[in-house]
């Protein structure tokens, strides 16, 4: 029963290994169908020299029309994050989401490497530097998950820290911790204090956005397919970006004005705010 169970699947979703010897095949029919797509493709060598045959590594994927809307609209905010692949094959998925105009996510860009590491997270922002055009003076604000540490635990002291406003509220919040747990305290030190506390930010990333739950979102989507094969993967989450681009038009269309929804709400917000205040005169030409 579970070798036709296994059979019956394979001819439902696909082999795991003749998918991988169409990758190829693959990007060459979705870069014909969508122009501009960026696709890159990391091959190694077999162990045995006197095999002709190249190992899959790594794969890259920024379709085209993602790209250009991404360029459009120009968010300089990016999740990025990882998840694991189930089946025959364990690897893991790279991804980069944004926000749209109407504060929705916008997934950018996805990768399918071997492990999550340094050097697999280095080429993977490497080739979206390089579809975005980044540049060195670029004002690009990326969100991460970090290493938990024992989290639930030390929430409330670590969300204190991280928002507030004051050196001085913020240094009182860190003995507090250091008080509760030294190696907590310690872990919080070791991150540079512009990355993850208010007072420190720059101030040119302004942004709602203090979590990476627009990765997570799109993650618990992808989360029934990820024992899928490559390809048959690879068409779930296009045709998923599909469809959600077709109803987020749809939606659009029926804005009245040139704001969207989410937009046109938070207008109507500060509106409200605004008519409790009181103007003054403080000389010359300011108030």
């Amino acid at each position: 029963m579970f070798r036709a169970k296994e059979r019956a699947t394979k001819n439902v979703v696909g082999d795991y290994a003749k998918q991988c010897d169409l990758l190829r095949d693959y990007v060459l029919e979705l870069q014909s169908t969508n122009p501009n797509t960026t696709v890159k493709i990391d091959v190694v060598s077999e162990p045995n020299t006197n095999l002709a045959t190249r190992r899959f590594k790594r794969v890259y994927i920024c379709l085209g029309p993602l790209k250009l809307g991404f360029k459009a609209v120009m968010r300089d905010l990016l999740g990025i994050n990882g998840a694991f692949m189930k089946g025959h094959y364990h690897r893991q998925i790279l991804t980069a989401v944004s926000l749209d105009s109407n504060n929705g996510i916008y997934p950018l860009a996805y990768a399918i490497v071997e492990y999550e590491n340094i050097a697999n997270w280095k080429w993977f922002l490497e080739c979206l530097r390089d579809d975005l055009e980044m540049g060195s003076n670029s004002n690009f604000t990326f969100i991460s998950d970090r290493q938990k540490l024992r989290a639930s635990e030390y929430k409330e002291f670590i969300w204190r820290c991280a928002t507030t406003i004051t050196v001085q509220d913020f240094q009182s919040t860190m003995r507090e911790l250091a008080e509760y747990d030294k190696v907590a305290h310690d872990w919080c030190n070791q991150i540079p204090l512009m990355h993850w506390e208010r007072n420190h930010f720059t101030g040119r990333d302004i942004s709602d956005v203090v979590l990476n739950n627009i990765c997570e979102v799109l993650n618990g989507k992808l989360d029934k397919e990820r024992e899928k094969p490559i390809i048959t993967w690879f068409e779930f989450i296009r045709e998923y970006l599909m469809k959600r681009i077709y109803n987020v038009v749809k939606e659009q269309r029926k804005c009245q004005g040139p704001f969207t929804p989410i937009a046109a709400k938070l207008l109507k917000k500060h509106e409200l705010q605004a008519t409790e205040y009181i103007t003054r005169w403080n000389g010359g030409g300011k108030y």
